[in-house]
């Protein structure tokens, strides 16, 4: 998409912003910077989100885990975690969080994986509020919630456009779009100029 073609995009929501849920696996959105080499800002991303959707801030949804470090008995989040659920409450998203789990792993550096899925969180909220949306804006190109996309496309006519990065989206995702399911999948990449958080200090 050039800027053109991303702004008719944009424009097109304008008379649906009431009525768009925007869906963002942050745990898989944090992943991107590992092929576009720059990092998406939260609040660069909050400016974006409010072009699909305004108001109801139930609508705007940000899933991302709790991260108390590999000792079970600690109560205290690590830095990083605390300060990416803080910004996203300071803009405005309906944080979604669990306890990320350490789960022992000898082949990991550390020990330990971590572990901290969404997908089950995201498909029920989807269907408990399918009443008060009638488009889906996804942050993720993973394919997992693409069974509950097709039923919401299915029963209700709910209308999905996925973010994601080149290369790194499922196949699931392109065969629903091809089957009618998704809508649109745009590419990250072409929103640097919206989402890049260094954008200002070049």
């Amino acid at each position: 998409m050039n800027q053109t073609e991303i702004i008719n995009f944009l424009n097109f929501f304008i008379a649906k912003q009431d009525r768009t849920i925007v869906i963002i696996d942050y745990g898989n959105v944090e992943k991107w910077k590992r092929s576009i080499n720059w990092f998406i800002g939260i609040k660069e991303l909050g400016q974006l989100v409010k072009s699909f959707s305004k108001g109801h801030k139930e609508l705007r949804r940000f899933y991302y885990g709790s991260d108390y470090g590999a000792k079970e008995s600690s109560e205290k989040l690590i830095e990083f975690s605390r300060v990416i659920l803080e910004k996203a409450e300071m803009n405005r998203f309906e944080v979604v969080t669990k306890k990320v789990k350490y789960i022992h792993d000898r082949s990991s550096k550390d020990g330990f994986a971590k572990k901290c899925d969404f997908d089950v969180e995201m498909a029920v909220d989807l269907i408990k509020l399918r009443n008060f949306y009638d488009n889906i804006i996804l942050f993720s190109g993973d394919g997992d919630l693409m069974y509950a996309i097709k039923y919401l496309r299915d029963e209700y006519g709910k209308n999905c456009f996925v973010f994601g990065v080149r290369n790194h989206i499922g196949r699931e995702v392109f065969d629903a779009q091809n089957n009618g399911y998704v809508k649109n999948i745009l590419f990250t990449e072409d929103f640097e100029y919206r989402l890049n958080r260094a954008r200002f200090f070049r």
